[in-house]
């Protein structure tokens, strides 16, 4: 297939590409910057330049495509409200040019606060009607489905390599200005997490199944605890560990104080069942172990 890629050149998309690109894809990856058309071109991708806020130039990428991945989102935490907008309209953008077609459409969702605390989340869990999370991209895609497209979501967990390890990557940043490293009560709560080499092939056998309305999870550990999280960050970062009580969260944590003390354990028993998907890289706790840390 000729396959639409946004958010090519990023941290979960240059893998991916690269996947794509072995299993004998072609790949036309959404560059922003002259740096990373090349980088793209570079591996063997062609180049649609653009942005997220660029419509026309996503509706063109995906018209001349047999299937689309949509990587791509805003990381502005700051402006988190205006970044969720801005990815509704482009998966938008993308149907609208993908209508009747019966094309693959696969996004990217999360996993946090789809089961209850203590639950194991699934495939078959439906994000519901009143959801509080502003990030409505599974929602705004599986919509697609009415327009004849083949739209389905890989829901993420904690992604990591020794570089970057998802929402933890903000949370050093939150330590290291704190100079202390916390975790909200006893630090029972699990994050799920996967690596991003891992997730590159899910990506991969989930727009090669082009299935409709499924919504596979790229987990490959069910849940890490966060206290294991945050006392190995507290070895490698030379800081002190310390638990916070709930309502300490928002003053320490800021704008990550709703994901501190979520439990976000989740299963992938489906997706692995359907798509033949056997996670092989090191767990979260190895990678971080082993981060990389910038002075």
């Amino acid at each position: 297939m000729r396959i639409f890629v946004t958010g090519a050149t990023g941290f979960i998309g240059m893998p991916t590409v690269r996947e794509l690109i072995a299993a004998g894809h072609e790949v036309l990856g959404l560059a922003r910057s002259d740096e990373g058309a090349q980088s793209l071109a570079a591996i063997g991708a062609e180049v649609q330049r653009g942005t997220l806020e660029d419509l026309d130039s996503l509706q063109k990428g995906a018209a001349a495509s047999d299937a689309v991945i949509h990587l791509a989102f805003i990381h502005d935490w700051s402006n988190f409200l205006a970044s969720c907008e801005t990815d509704r309209r482009a998966i938008e953008a993308i149907g609208s040019a993908l209508a009747g077609s019966n094309k693959p459409f696969l996004a990217t969702g999360g996993l946090a606060g789809l089961a209850p605390p203590g639950q194991v989340a699934t495939e078959k869990d439906v994000i519901p009607s009143d959801f509080p999370f502003p990030r409505v991209s599974e929602q705004t895609t599986l919509a697609l489905i009415s327009q004849d497209i083949r739209a389905s979501v890989v829901r993420l967990p904690q992604v990591h390599d020794r570089a970057k390890q998802g929402l933890i990557t903000p949370l050093i940043e939150t330590f290291r200005r704190n100079g202390t490293c916390a975790y909200v009560g006893d630090g029972s709560n699990l994050w799920p997490a996967a690596h991003v080499l891992d997730v590159a092939r899910l990506y991969r056998l989930a727009i090669e199944k082009g299935a409709t309305g499924t919504a596979w999870h790229a987990v490959a550990e069910e849940g890490v605890a966060m206290r294991d999280i945050v006392e190995t960050l507290g070895r490698r970062l030379d800081l002190p560990v310390r638990s916070i009580l709930p309502d300490e969260a928002p003053t320490f944590f800021g704008r990550f104080a709703m994901f501190a003390g979520f439990d976000m354990r989740a299963s992938s028993e489906l997706t692995r069942q359907v798509l033949g998907w056997e996670p092989t890289g090191p767990g979260l706790i190895a990678d971080l172990v082993q981060l990389e840390i910038a002075d």
